[in-house]
């Protein structure tokens, strides 16, 4: 059996989830379309989802077109969860950009295309809402050549667009107009086609389409589809064309086991599900299986689970099966120690890294009432297990907690968790911008043992300075051989230390030398003596070099028509934004530099209003720019070791 795994992706309210439903109906996996504005959708099965009209988490569910069965990833189109998304398509043989005919283009829209382009997922356009108001066809078209890419084949046109009489007209290859569309659109990736056609030469529809499928599976050529998935004109079309041009993966099962786990969810009882997609080779119950995981250093991590059960997805619901066979979604039991992004098996080509995006905002959560932190923080630990959009920290010493997050809607979706599954109130402070800092000199300092001010039984001297941009945090000795439990116990309180500068911010950036180090047994010297000590010296010889605190910046691409260019460089500029000149494409220009993430989301919510609709505002993360004025500071989740009589008094009331 063939089995193609897609997903569909859209900017919000483009109708992807609206898409899903129609064509689960025209599938036959239910017998009534649901609705986003009611709530009442098959793959948003969260509250929040319902009441929000929106897709949250990524959802899987199959079907069957012909003899080809489709697994389905309904994906979130909010760009607080692009990471969720970008999750997503790890594991996609193939992916459908929804766009709207009314709204057109949006932000999200190029950042969805061009990442689907960046890791070769063959893709189809469909062009949702032609029966709406306002509903545009051939200057849609048009942006989508000049904005998105130029290598399009609509394969349909819509006909009294814009009104509920709205239908399509299709494209065939037999019909000589499109068979020279297509000829035109192919040759530019096929040598034989183009010689063929420059030499006037007989080229079939069977040729033609040969090369179309080949060229759509090395997504090198995108088809186009218009129609609605309200009415469900044009849904038929994209799906017979789907299982027809998607490329599956066959003849893999003899291969070495292969796959990866892209979601995770967990039972009332606590167990954990792995969602995950074989690539190659076959799960079975009850067998023991390797998985992968990197680490932070970029080192691999090898540990072993024992399916204890296996789900197959299977028209609109799934099926305990025995196994579980390459090109399959299915969910696992069993695996305990288990995370997304851990490889099943063995690496293999057909696995793209997974992605996971750093939150760049921060806020304080506190549960009503305050009794309930406690179980709020083992709460919050157990979902940000699952799902790697959430970084929870604690302060011990203030006894707060702080979320890193995408954006201001997710702060509303983890509040509907809480609430919903765990019975928990909280409330959030306002959202602040997540720094770094970097030092700016040089600076050694040395504590000795023996010393009057020197509690431990313990000599360290640190040199810090600066280091190579990107290079995080580089230590070195220069000592020789001495216990290696000391050694161990000084290098992990160094990057411990290191995560709350003199400004409370991450540090990194920072090349760290071991200049002295002296112990003395005798004396009654242990490892805890040097961990202790760790932070003491460091902490002094960073004050003495000094730190610049670098705050996360965006970079953008704005698109805007002549007569709102100044208007929008003029906003920009008060925001703190840095740009190159502008450049004419067309009626419109292009804008790109650089924006503050502080700022990003003030100018994207102010941009349809001086630009009339008309502006397109897209950003990514783009590292860090140096902080003008004064810098912000962020409270310490400890005891800071640059107040030494606080330090060392927790230190002793600990020991």
């Amino acid at each position: 059996m063939l089995t193609i795994n897609i997903g569909i992706v859209a900017h919000v309210d483009a109708g992807k989830t609206s898409l899903t439903e129609r064509i689960l109906y025209e599938t036959h996996v239910i017998d009534a379309v649901g609705r986003v504005d009611k709530g009442t959708t098959q793959t948003d099965a969260m509250d929040l989802e319902k009441r929000r009209g929106i897709t949250i988490k990524a959802s899987v569910v199959s079907f069957f077109v012909n003899d080809v069965k489709v697994n389905l990833i309904d994906t979130p189109g909010h760009a607080d969860f692009l990471a969720e998304v970008e999750r997503s398509f790890s594991v996609l043989d193939g992916a459908v950009l929804v766009i709207s005919a009314v709204e057109g283009i949006q932000a999200q829209t190029l950042i969805l295309l061009s990442t689907l382009h960046k890791l070769a997922i063959p893709t189809m356009i469909f062009i949702n809402k032609i029966d709406r108001s306002g509903a545009q066809a051939d200057s849609l078209l048009q942006r989508i050549k000049d904005k998105l890419t130029e290598h399009i084949l609509p394969f349909n046109h819509p006909a009294q667009i814009g009104t509920k009489q709205a239908a399509i007209i299709p494209h065939d290859l037999h019909d000589p107009a499109f068979l020279q569309t297509c000829l035109e659109q192919l040759a530019l990736h096929d040598e034989r086609l183009l010689a063929a056609y420059v030499e006037d030469q007989c080229i079939t529809a069977e040729q033609v389409w040969s090369a179309l499928k080949q060229q759509v599976a090395a997504a090198q050529v995108t088809p186009l589809f218009f129609g609605s998935a309200i009415t469900g004109v044009g849904v038929t079309e994209l799906l017979t064309h789907l299982s027809d041009l998607f490329p599956s993966q066959t003849g893999l099962e003899e291969e070495p086991l292969s796959g990866i786990v892209f979601k995770m969810e967990k039972e009332v009882t606590g167990e954990k599900i792995a969602y995950v997609r074989v690539f190659a080779g076959s799960l079975q119950v009850r067998s023991q299986v390797n998985l992968r995981r990197r680490t932070a250093d970029g080192a691999s991590e090898i540990y072993t689970g024992k399916i204890q059960k296996l789900h197959l997805f299977r028209e609109g619901t799934t099926e305990q099966v025995p196994m579980v066979a390459a090109g399959e979604f299915c969910k696992v039991w069993g695996l305990k120690d288990v995370k997304i992004g851990d490889v099943v098996g063995e690496w293999s080509s057909q696995i793209k890294t997974l992605r996971f995006a750093i939150p760049q905002m921060e806020t304080r959560i506190e549960a009503v009432p305050a009794e309930h932190n406690h179980q709020l923080y083992r709460v919050l630990l157990e979902l940000a297990e699952e799902d790697p959009l959430i970084s929870v920290l604690k302060d011990d010493l203030h006894q707060t907690i702080y979320l890193r997050i995408f954006g201001e809607v997710q702060k509303e979706v983890i509040e509907s968790l809480l609430l919903e599954q765990h019975g928990l109130t909280v409330r959030f402070s306002e959202t602040t911008i997540v720094c770094i800092e970097k030092p700016i000199g040089i600076g050694q300092a040395v504590e000795s043992m023996g010393k009057d001010d020197n509690p431990f039984v313990a000599t360290i001297g640190f040199r810090v300075e600066p280091g190579p941009q990107g290079s995080g945090i580089s230590y070195t000795s220069t000592l020789g051989a001495l216990p290696l439990s000391y050694y161990h116990a000084i290098e992990e309180t160094l990057y411990a230390t290191l995560a709350q500068g003199l400004y409370g911010w991450e540090v990194t950036d920072i090349a760290i030398t071991l200049t002295h180090m002296g112990f003395d047994r005798q004396a009654g010297s242990t490892a805890g003596d040097f961990r202790n000590l760790t932070p003491l010296v460091l902490m002094d010889a960073l004050s003495q070099a000094g730190s610049a605190v670098y705050e996360p910046i965006n970079q953008f691409e704005l698109s805007v028509p002549v007569e709102i260019l100044s208007t929008a460089m003029l906003k920009l500029s008060a925001l703190g934004a840095l740009y190159e000149q502008p450049i004419l494409q067309g009626d419109t220009f292009l804008l790109t530099g650089t924006i503050p993430v502080r700022t990003t989301e003030t100018f994207r919510r102010e941009l349809p209003a001086i630009s009339e609709g008309e502006g397109v505002f897209l950003a990514e993360a783009s590292g860090y720019r140096h902080k003008e004025g004064e810098y912000p500071t962020r409270k310490r989740l400890d005891y800071n070791p640059l107040h030494r009589e606080e330090y060392l008094l927790h230190v002793h009331h600990v020991r």
